[in-house]
């Protein structure tokens, strides 16, 4: 007798006409907390995916590129998805379309290194001065 009357204080009380909306509410924040992480993680991680996609499907003779090893290169040759790539004079080396980064800047993949800035001084002008 005890717990009938115990289960019965316990049960839900008048909703007085919200209806059904109880169930729904709790949902709110967690469906809120997915769009963020959809447009802020997921959606540009996409997004980027896609346009490497695209990159590697363009990569023709004559790009320079970087690898997935830290090796920079021009393409010399395409053969399905095997490039050629020479590293430097008569070095070359074949790797899978997959394993390239990205693209690289002609000046770092011939050995430049970090670009110098040049002072530009005119010694001749010093020299008929002094």
């Amino acid at each position: 007798m005890f717990f009938e009357s115990a289960a019965y204080a316990m049960g839900a009380a008048g909703q007085g006409g919200q209806g059904g909306g109880g169930a729904f509410a709790p949902l709110i924040p967690l469906i809120l907390m997915f769009a963020i992480f959809y447009f802020l993680l997921i959606r540009p991680q996409q997004k980027k995916a896609k346009q490497h996609k695209e990159f590697l499907a363009n990569l023709k003779r004559g790009d320079y590129v970087l690898t997935g090893g830290g090796l920079y290169g021009r393409i010399t040759a395409v053969d399905g998805d095997v490039l050629t790539l020479e590293l430097a004079d008569n070095l070359q080396i074949r790797v899978n379309r997959n394993f390239i980064s990205g693209a690289a800047d002609p000046f770092e993949a011939r050995g430049g290194g970090k670009k110098k800035k040049e002072k530009v001084e005119d010694k001749g002008e010093e020299k008929e001065g002094e």
